[in-house]
């Protein structure tokens, strides 16, 4: 049994492109939640939490290889911190305050900008350029995002009123678009010390702001149904999410992997049909088309490769 899982961990460690949907999928159901106790745990806290337990989690299996990687977490802590800065917490807090005061339709709208942001973020970072085949598919995908958000009706974006949430939700994808082309400096260490890493710099770097938001803000009990939604934040949008994300990008890049953001939607149409009970109309079927279409079209599947 071992060695199947053995063999079952190295096969999908290869799967560039299933390791993100997989992300994708944690993440949407992650936004569900979040919005679910947006009015009840603090922002802040809540991140807080999400990150400190994954990393409490994580820290029995990563233990041997932090001991082992120790030299290159010292000699590259700044960089390590700044990760850590940007993919968890730092990311987190401003997504969760956005989530108290926006609608669903604003947040999903605005997060699907992020693979413009990081196209930027990566080529003035690290130099990395977005391909014309990867923007026609992004802007494709777009498109059924859209259709999907306005259940095909344009008329329904001329009523979308913004505010403060929809900003703090802009903040949040500007600090993840930093995080994602950063991750080609990472050094050279295990996936699991890495993670375990910038979980801890990410939690301790906003503790004072935790301090702050407690003594002005009381936390809520954690009684067994709040206690369910922290771990399953800590567990899979974090720990395993991370995972496979960070191997995507190592495998990928930064633009290619953006470019599958909008299956997100997607995801989340699926989640609120099976978790809600909503029933598929056409627009979804269509809006899919489109963002399947998009993605395949960036990633390079669509396209015909000529051999000569």
């Amino acid at each position: 049994m071992a060695s199947l899982f053995g063999r079952l961990g190295s096969w999908l460690n290869q799967q560039a492109f299933l390791l993100v949907c997989l992300t994708y999928l944690m993440w949407s159901l992650n936004i569900v939640l979040g919005r679910h106790i947006a009015g009840v745990m603090p922002p802040v806290t809540l991140s807080a939490l999400r990150w400190g337990i994954g990393a409490l989690i994580l820290l029995p299996f990563a233990w041997g290889y932090l001991k082992r990687d120790w030299p290159a977490i010292r000699a590259h802590l700044p960089i390590l911190c700044l990760l850590g800065l940007t993919g968890t917490t730092g990311y987190a807090i401003p997504a969760y305050w956005g989530l108290q005061y926006t609608l669903a339709i604003n947040g999903l709208l605005i997060q699907c900008t992020m693979p413009l942001v990081i196209g930027v973020m990566s080529y003035l970072l690290v130099g990395d350029r977005m391909g014309v085949w990867q923007i026609a598919g992004l802007f494709i995908s777009l498109a059924g995002v859209v259709v999907i958000l306005t259940r095909g009706d344009p008329d329904v974006l001329h009523s979308i009123s913004f505010n403060r949430g929809d900003l703090w939700f802009l903040l949040a994808i500007l600090i993840f678009a930093l995080y994602s082309p950063l991750l080609r400096k990472r050094p050279a260490m295990h996936p699991l010390s890495f993670l375990a890493v910038t979980a801890i710099a990410g939690t301790v770097l906003v503790l004072p702001l935790v301090a702050w938001e407690v003594s002005v803000r009381p936390l809520p009990p954690l009684d067994l149904h709040m206690t369910a939604v922290v771990l399953y934040m800590a567990v899979f949008p974090s720990l395993l999410a991370y995972l496979c994300y960070n191997r995507g990008v190592q495998l990928l890049g930064p633009n290619p992997v953006a470019a599958l953001y909008p299956t997100i939607v997607v995801f989340g149409s699926i989640q609120a049909m099976l978790l809600l009970g909503e029933v598929p109309q056409w627009f979804h079927f269509v809006g899919t088309v489109f963002i399947v279409g998009g993605v395949l079209l960036a990633t390079g599947v669509l396209r015909i490769r000529r051999s000569y």
